[in-house]
């Protein structure tokens, strides 16, 4: 993964762009972040309204007539089916579609006395007015042709800002510029704690603010100026719960002076910088410079441009035209989260995360470990970095950052298998439900089986015992139990490094899987070292597999043990005579045969009140063999009481 930083890029423009018309004399571009749909309308409406988006084949085409006034806002419903112009600062139109063509001849215009700052769709049927009065939601009623306010919140208003992924506005209050976030949905207006600045007075202006989430937080981030160093940072007030009043939690340090724009890529906060042409990555998820409860942060790595874009043109040779796109242009208008629309070009992307370029310049293996397991394209990069770790020439120089990895990459893994069986739990499997919830999944979650198949690729190294017991200690420490095929893995390794003792140990605290299936292998290769048989019969018996530990015995002569273990594990009625028998007559010890086959005669005297032998159990070979052998049936005793 080492290579040269030179011309590596973090951030770069889709390659599912969308085209509009351009911006001109007859031609104005509007974008509607809730939808997605950027509308390219030419003359007012007149001669044409082109509506794209959220991809470039969904595209809307209709007419409609110039009611006079230039059009300064206009939104689809979410169902498309009615379309909100706003032409006057105290009037807003709503035009009806049947199928894709606005019914013209119906057009209500619903007029207030205040001033209309923007609006935002809250359902179908629902429009949210903020003006400088307050908030007002209004329901449509197509067939009546009727506006209705259901829901209204009187305040003074100076601007605001909304959030479309949390449904929620920023207002900045005229009295005190005081920022008050509120909850609009349907029929509901909630007004939340206003957002803690600091102290009581200061002015933030409206073009100094972005909202966003991340993490699936609110997140209200303010530009502005250091009071001692004079260079930009960005505050980061979150939305910690309900009741609570957003609190500058992070600082976003940019150690830069100019122009700045905001956007949220993956859960990371993109500072764009257009003097320097570059982008700066945060990320709050990881740690930094704690000053009085303040996590203060730099970039993850050095600004660095966005991928330059090249835009085929049409032309009629078959190769086109390229046209180099101008990165950070003043024509840039940025919306949330990943949103860069370029009105004068009329091209429209979303911004996305380049994982590999950035992993070559993130040289904190640890660092970066914590990086991609907040990404949602993390994992097989996370993987790729492990492999690389424990890949030979690294050899055994890197275990202690190895481990440190395992223990982050297992915290996570054993928060979900917890909620996993919480949640297999919680209800009865008698209890029927009409739903169920069930929890989302971590960003990034590594589990045994894909660590597996990364460790696999090391087996038979002179370190690969070192690094599979630092995994499985990293499992051990957060409860985890190792799973067949790695507790197989690992007891391969031991085994071919003649480690008996730690193989004894890990079977005696149940580090690795208790299974029939774990113990068969470990029997599989009982060849090896007698040691291992005897750690297989551990791993049974502490599994209570009886049956499987007296066919160990028996197949190693051991007919005493067995018969002792049958008799006390099945009970007597169940142990088969035939069995062991046979056993005892393949030691070709006299005096083990002797005592076993006194034995069943103390059984049968028990079950049936006769020494001789059920026909059923087929022992008459037996019976002549021990006639044979001891004719006087001497005075020997068992063993076996």
């Amino acid at each position: 993964m080492e290579q040269k930083t030179n011309g590596i890029h973090y951030i770069e423009l889709s390659n599912n762009f969308i085209r509009f018309d351009a911006v001109s004399q007859l031609t104005n571009v509007f974008f509607d972040d809730s939808n997605k749909q950027i509308f390219a309308v030419r003359s007012g409406g007149a001669t044409g309204v082109v509506v794209k988006g959220p991809v470039e084949d969904t595209v809307i085409t209709f007419c409609m007539s110039d009611r006079g006034g230039a059009i300064r806002s206009i939104k689809f419903s979410p169902d498309n089916k009615i379309l909100a112009v706003q032409r006057k600062e105290n009037a807003v139109e709503l035009v009806c579609f049947q199928g894709e063509q606005p019914l013209l001849q119906d057009i209500i215009t619903h007029q207030v006395k205040t001033l209309i700052y923007g609006f935002v769709w809250v359902h179908n049927r629902e429009l949210a007015l903020i003006s400088n009065t307050g908030v007002e939601i209004f329901q449509i009623l197509p067939e009546k042709r009727q506006v209705r306010s259901v829901k209204a919140l009187s305040i003074s208003i100076k601007w605001f800002a909304w959030c479309c992924d949390a449904n929620i506005a920023l207002l900045c209050t005229s009295e005190g510029n005081t920022l008050i976030p509120v909850i609009i949905k349907q029929k509901v207006i909630t007004k939340l704690p206003k957002v803690d600045l600091g102290h009581p007075g200061r002015e933030v202006l409206e073009s100094k603010v972005t909202l966003g989430r991340v993490y699936g937080v609110l997140a209200v981030l303010i530009l502005q100026a250091n009071s001692s160093s004079g260079m930009m940072e960005v505050e980061v007030h979150l939305l910690n719960g309900p009741g609570l009043a957003p609190r500058k939690c992070h600082v976003l340090r940019l150690s830069l002076v100019g122009l700045f724009a905001i956007n949220t890529v993956d859960n990371l906060i993109v500072v764009h910088h257009q003097a320097s042409g570059t982008s700066l990555l945060f990320d709050i998820a990881l740690s930094g410079e704690v000053i009085n409860d303040v996590t203060y942060h730099s970039p993850i790595t050095p600004g660095r441009s966005i991928k330059p874009f090249g835009l085929k043109l049409p032309s009629l040779s078959p190769d086109g035209q390229i046209l180099q796109c101008e990165l950070y242009s003043t024509n840039w208008v940025l919306f949330q989260p990943n949103i860069v629309i370029d009105a004068k070009l009329g091209c429209m992307w979303y911004l996305n995360l380049a994982i590999e370029p950035l992993c070559h310049l993130i040289s904190d293996r640890i660092r970066l470990t914590e990086f991609l397991l907040q990404r949602c394209s993390g994992k097989q990069m996370l993987l790729k970095v492990v492999q690389q770790l424990i890949d030979e020439q690294y050899k055994g120089t890197l275990l202690p950052v190895l481990e440190t990895i395992f223990d982050k990459i297992n915290k996570i893994y054993a928060s979900w298998v917890q909620l996993t069986l919480q949640n297999q739990t919680a209800q009865p499997s008698n209890v029927k439900t009409t739903s169920t919830k069930h929890s989302a999944p971590p960003i990034v979650l590594i589990e045994q089986s894909d660590m597996v198949q990364v460790l696999q690729t090391i087996a038979e190294r002179p370190y690969t015992e070192s690094v599979l017991m630092l995994y499985l200690q990293s499992l051990n420490k957060y409860n985890i139990a190792a799973q067949e095929e790695l507790s197989k893995m690992i007891i391969s390794e031991l085994i071919r490094n003649r480690s008996f003792d730690t193989l004894r140990r890990l079977v005696s605290y149940s580090m690795l899987q208790e299974s029939k299936s774990v113990a068969c292998f470990l029997l599989a290769h009982s060849d090896v070292n007698s040691a291992i048989s005897q750690v297989a019969i551990d791993m049974l018996g502490k599994i209570q597999a009886h049956e499987i530990i007296i066919e160990v015995m028996l197949g190693q002569g051991k007919v005493i043990d067995a018969l002792r273990l049958a008799k006390n594990s099945l009970g007597l009625e169940k142990v088969p005579a035939r069995k062991f028998l046979e056993a005892a007559h393949k030691t070709e010890d006299d005096l083990i045969f002797h005592s076993v086959y006194r034995f069943f005669q103390m059984r049968n005297v028990r079950m049936y009140e006769t020494t001789a032998f059920p026909k059923a159990e087929q022992c008459t070979e037996f019976i002549q063999h021990f006639n044979n052998t001891f004719p006087a049936d001497s005075t020997i005793k068992t063993p076996i009481s």
